[in-house]
């Protein structure tokens, strides 16, 4: 979220259309090797450097961290009109199948081969905040005995992150590293959180486990590549066994010794508390960058959710504080800002802290930080008041360690806390992406995700095809992303700029903004794409920034706030 003239991340599409091609193939498991297959890759997991490898424009080193195994991992940057390209050749036997794997993190990442003498493949990902495996099959031609293996990122992005490529098959001659040995099983299983529908888990990671199995009366529920997960979909006051398995490219490893968990009796189910069923959200700014500065009482009853923009990072890993700007806010007290903030909920309304910003540079990436987070913004509810958190890391997020951090502090506030976020357009192209992960491991506990329609150039929509920001399809399109991915339209709201001066691009008129609303709660006000079908329970729209809506006479809330409100 801007606090000033806004982020820019536009995504330049190749003119082949590869990006467009299809929806990231995130979450392919690699099949497991038989007894004679190899890693035909020579320093898989770059702990020998950059040896065997050879990286375009110089654009490769290896790192100490991160590192999906070992030692060692290959940052790649991309660089004007360098994609920051690895390769190898791999030594293969003609007629012959493969598994091409590998483990990537950071900005886009691609892995593929070529010459393989019939069908070159690939897989690639958008960027990640975690690791995350790439993972296809290829065959060999008759007269095919080596293949150039590859890595890339995509111009004009941020480095990615390489580890333990693999092209597991038949031996080709060439020497490799060892296969690997199916892992132990993974130690410390604990129960971590419950709600009325869900349980959080957190075990000891396995030192050459490349992902976990999560079982529940043993049966398979869910996978990981971290030491921790949460079953969602449970019954209340309900008992379950839980147990874990490591997995990698050789295979599973036996089961955990089981833990056992109860499902609360009552709470979850979206959060939010007493919520109308459309609703309006607003970011208010603690500071001033020349739009109307305003008090909390003075932004206008449109406004269901008023955003307080924003928390501040601390020296404490994950701990975040407030600090109001008085002397920026012409002199606004925190006594008076509490105030208002309690004649707010007097009123209905609930009044949120954001954490993050374009500016922000909060990291919640491990237990102790989680801890902290959850912690210190709950010490922010009791004192002024809040009604909850909003999640704005533009700089991103870390799945695993954002859902425990968000459900410990579900814990201490209970059920009528609300969460929201609001990502880019980027961070949620994919269900694999880390903020998508994020909003669904906490779906039964999140009130809404406004996603950031602007300073976005152009994305992909639920159907493929590329989209421009500033029209009724961006916005229906890239929704349908979310409403098809498994989040509630309940949970779902359009996030634009309040006026021109707002962001840096992305501004669309509120007629603009009710037409999409129309066309994806009622089917009526489409453009060229038109949902499959309808989402009336749609949560309604979110605008960057109370205060710069107050500049433009309120005309932003006063359209849409009362479309919002006249949804069905």
């Amino acid at each position: 979220m801007p606090p000033h003239t806004g982020h820019s991340r536009r995504v330049r599409w190749a003119a082949s259309g590869a990006l467009a091609l299809a929806l990231p193939l995130a979450g392919l498991t690699a099949t497991p090797a038989s007894a004679a297959d190899v890693n035909n890759v020579k320093n898989a997991g770059f702990e020998s450097g950059l040896t065997n490898w050879t990286c375009s424009a110089s654009s490769g080193t290896t790192v100490g961290s991160p590192v999906h195994g070992g030692s060692a991992a290959l940052k790649a940057t991309p660089a004007g009109q360098d994609n920051a390209q690895c390769t190898q050749t791999v030594a293969v036997k003609p007629n012959s199948t493969y598994t091409l794997s590998g483990w990537v993190q950071g900005g886009y990442a691609y892995l593929g081969v070529t010459g393989t003498g019939t069908t070159d493949v690939s897989d690639w990902t958008p960027d990640s905040t975690s690791w995350k495996q790439l993972s296809t099959t290829f065959t060999t031609g008759a007269s095919t005995t080596s293949v150039t293996v590859y890595t890339h990122g995509w111009y004009g992005q941020a480095p990615y992150y390489a580890d333990d490529i693999s092209v597991y098959g038949p031996d080709g001659g060439g020497g490799g590293d060892p296969a690997p040995t199916v892992p132990a099983a993974p130690g410390g299983l604990s129960v971590s959180g419950t709600t009325s529908s869900s349980v959080s888990l957190s075990w000891s990671a396995v030192s050459n486990a490349t992902g976990y199995n999560v079982y529940r009366n043993g049966t398979k529920v869910a996978s990981a590549s971290g030491a921790s997960a949460t079953v969602t979909g449970l019954a209340a006051s309900t008992s379950y066994s839980f147990q874990v398995t490591a997995t990698n490219s050789a295979g599973e490893s036996a089961k955990s010794a089981a833990v056992t968990a109860t499902t609360a009796a009552t709470g979850g189910g979206g959060g939010g508390g007493s919520l109308p069923k459309h609703a309006v959200t607003g970011y208010w700014q603690n500071f001033n960058n020349g739009a109307t500065v305003q008090k909390l009482a003075d932004v206008p009853s449109a406004y269901d959710i008023i955003a307080v923009a924003f928390a501040d990072a601390t020296s404490t890993p994950g701990a975040v504080t407030f600090n109001l700007d008085s002397s920026g806010l012409g002199g606004y007290t925190v006594d008076q800002f509490k105030a208002d903030i309690k004649a707010k909920q007097a009123a209905g309304k609930k009044v949120i802290v954001s954490v993050g910003g374009q500016n922000g540079t909060v990291s919640v990436s491990d237990s102790a930080s989680a801890a902290n987070f959850a912690n210190s913004v709950y010490s922010l509810m009791q004192t002024y008041g809040f009604d909850g958190v909003d999640i704005d890391l533009e700089n991103g997020v870390n799945a695993t360690y954002m859902s425990q951090a968000l459900r410990a502090l579900s814990g201490k506030a209970g059920s009528s806390l609300v969460i929201t976020m609001a990502p880019q357009t980027i961070d949620m192209q994919s269900t694999s992406n880390a903020y998508f992960q994020t909003a669904l491991n906490v779906k039964d506990i999140l009130t809404v995700v406004n996603m950031q329609y602007y300073n976005s150039g152009s994305m992909l929509g639920c159907d493929g095809k590329v989209y421009s920001q500033g029209s009724v399809d961006f916005l229906t399109a890239l929704a349908c992303i979310q409403l098809e991915g498994g989040l509630s339209p309940s949970q779902v709201g359009l996030g634009l700029p309040a006026s021109t001066r707002a962001a840096g691009s992305g501004y669309v008129s509120p007629t603009v903004v009710d037409n999409a609303l129309d066309c994806l709660a009622k089917g009526t006000g489409c453009g060229s794409f038109k949902p499959s079908r309808t989402y009336p329970g749609l949560r309604g729209a979110m605008t960057w920034s109370t205060n710069w809506d107050a500049t433009s006479g309120n005309a932003w809330s006063s359209v849409v706030g009362a479309h919002v409100h006249g949804l069905p």
